[in-house]
């Protein structure tokens, strides 16, 4: 594979405010190139590199129809994009009866449907080929939603199913991302006697734009910020644990996910992971510490012991939310993150398996010291 420029990366414009920077990684021709916005911040476009040549993700095959639900969602907008690009499958996003979600994209459909209903459901999933899901667990009491959307799949005779996954490999210590474990099983037994229906676990591992916070890397993806703070040279780790965690950038998962489902039938492994990079603690620090001048980053260093009791003995806390959370929620469920990502990730939950990667071993990954040191070169 012959990479198209010396340089893979272009930093073209800025917002008005002049700390941040607008840019997309570069990524295969599935991946969108839209601006990247924040609020009434709005840079003019940047344009991107390719890195991968077509032909190492784009499998010739026939069109398929596609039918997203959740498809609103950040993560699902990524995929929207790649699939678009892709230039060859019916898109259609899966709107619950009382939304007000619209698309202004002339190739993608809205169609509204009763989750509650499983004829109506059925109906909307006649002809189609993948399900894609992105409901949020938090709005999904019981996975009742998911398991009417992968029941109907079945009688409507999909052939492929991915469920609200999207991130880590295990969820024990991460109780809003339970449902993930109940859907994994109601799955396993769907198909324990006869495969009544493909699917797969999409995995990524945690977003490598996250640890550009607050700077944006993405056109959907918001940032957030993690255990590992860029911005203020600093870190919370767990005394003895210097373990390994995935981190790939929401373009590479799009580009993987848009390629993963052309794919020949019975391909996918139920086991879905994507590792753009995998890295441990002390490796994301020395990391940081070299793009961010040199200097030691601030490590509070905290134990397993405590953070299992619920307590966070750390200087500082996250500082944004999620989209799914709201203000109500948003104190405590901060610490609850932070407490059950430290915890999850002394566990292997965020190393992810490299499930896709074998199926696409001519894609290059966003390395991440070359993506991070293009965010903070030259920053305070």
């Amino acid at each position: 594979m012959e990479s198209k420029t010396a340089s893979q990366w272009e930093l073209l414009t800025k917002l008005d405010k002049p700390e941040e920077l607008v840019f997309i990684q570069p990524t295969t021709s599935t991946a969108s190139t839209a601006p990247a916005k924040s609020g009434d911040d709005v840079g003019t476009e940047s344009s991107l590199v390719d890195k991968n040549d077509g032909d190492c993700l784009s499998p010739k095959s026939s069109a398929f129809k596609i039918a997203i639900a959740g498809g609103s969602g950040q993560v699902a907008q990524e995929i929207i994009d790649a699939l678009i690009k892709e230039d060859k499958h019916e898109i259609t996003i899966l709107t619950r009866s009382n939304s007000t979600t619209t698309t202004d994209r002339p190739e993608v459909t809205t169609r509204a449907v009763d989750y509650m209903d499983n004829s109506d459901l059925t109906a909307a999933l006649q002809g189609i080929h993948t399900v894609l899901s992105f409901i949020q667990l938090l709005s999904d009491p019981g996975n009742t939603l998911q398991k009417n959307l992968i029941d109907a799949a079945i009688t409507a005779g999909v052939k492929r199913f991915a469920p609200s996954e999207w991130a880590s490999a295990d969820m024990k210590d991460m109780p809003w991302w339970s449902g993930k474990a109940e859907i994994r099983e109601y799955l396993r037994k769907i198909n324990e006697n006869e495969k009544r229906i493909e699917y797969t676990l999409f995995q990524p591992g945690l977003f490598l734009n996250y640890l550009a916070f607050p700077h944006l890397t993405s056109a959907h993806i918001t940032p957030l910020n993690t255990r590992f703070d860029f911005r203020h040279r600093r870190a919370i780790t767990i005394a003895q644990h210097n373990y390994h965690i995935t981190l790939t950038t929401s373009a590479d998962l799009a580009a993987i996910v848009a390629a993963a489902v052309s794919l020949p039938e019975n391909s996918w492994p139920i086991d879905g992971g994507i590792r753009g990079n995998r890295v441990t603690v002390s490796e994301i620090i020395a990391v940081g510490e070299k793009i961010r001048g040199g200097a030691p980053f601030n490590i509070d260093t905290v134990k397993l012991e405590d953070l299992e009791r619920g307590v966070l003995d750390a200087s500082w806390k996250l500082e944004t939310k999620h989209a799914s959370v709201s203000e109500e929620q948003a104190g405590e469920m901060m610490k609850s993150v932070m407490v059950g990502m430290l915890v999850s990730g002394a566990k292997g939950g965020w190393d992810v398996s490299d499930g896709f990667n074998a199926s696409f071993p001519d894609y290059e990954f966003t390395k991440l010291e070359e993506f991070l040191g293009a965010v903070w070169e030259g920053k305070d």
